[in-house]
């Protein structure tokens, strides 16, 4: 397994569409143990393909806390959200240590292909669920930042960009 370079805004990767997934073969499996290496390494509880240079709708996650539940989704789609909305804190790899509030739907139904190409159906709520919705939002060119108030993400790209002129004068 491989660490991958993580992308970070503003990459335009990270703003495209992922494209579908034709076939699961040897090459994506490797890469969603590359995505889960990674993944573990930054450290996150999720991670997009987009988010490693991949523009291919590939999910991994892992909220457990001994981080050993992974979950490698393939052409994810949420088929189901609640009505009750949360709000809680999101950061993201790809705006390093940037955190603010957003609301989500407490629990969603997530339909995908596992590594093997078998369909599978998972639901999901809590931080699951808002893991799940934070990737599949990567792979819709969406960052958490842009379900913030236009206030609320300034002030998140004017922190990060203070942050990347303190490491870079270090």
């Amino acid at each position: 397994m491989a660490v991958l370079r993580i992308r970070e805004y503003p990459d335009p990767i990270l703003k495209r569409p992922a494209e579908p997934v034709d076939r699961i073969d040897d090459t994506v499996r490797r890469l969603l143990d590359d995505m889960l290496e990674t993944m573990y390494r930054a450290p996150g509880i999720g991670l997009a393909a987009p988010q490693v240079g991949v523009s291919k709708r590939i999910v991994v996650v892992d909220v457990s806390e001994q981080k050993n539940a992974p979950l490698r989704l393939v052409n994810p789609r949420i088929t189901w959200r609640s009505e009750i909305l949360v709000a809680a804190e999101e950061g993201c790899l790809s705006l390093p240590d940037q955190y603010a509030e957003v609301k989500r739907p407490e629990a969603v139904e997530v339909v995908y292909l596992d590594e093997c190409g078998v369909e599978r159906s998972l639901e999901a709520e809590g931080l699951l669920a808002r893991c799940l919705q934070h990737e599949i939002d990567h792979l819709d060119g969406i960052l958490f930042i842009d379900r913030l108030s236009p206030l609320k993400r300034s002030m998140v790209l004017r922190r990060l960009t203070k942050a990347r002129r303190l490491r870079a004068s270090a």
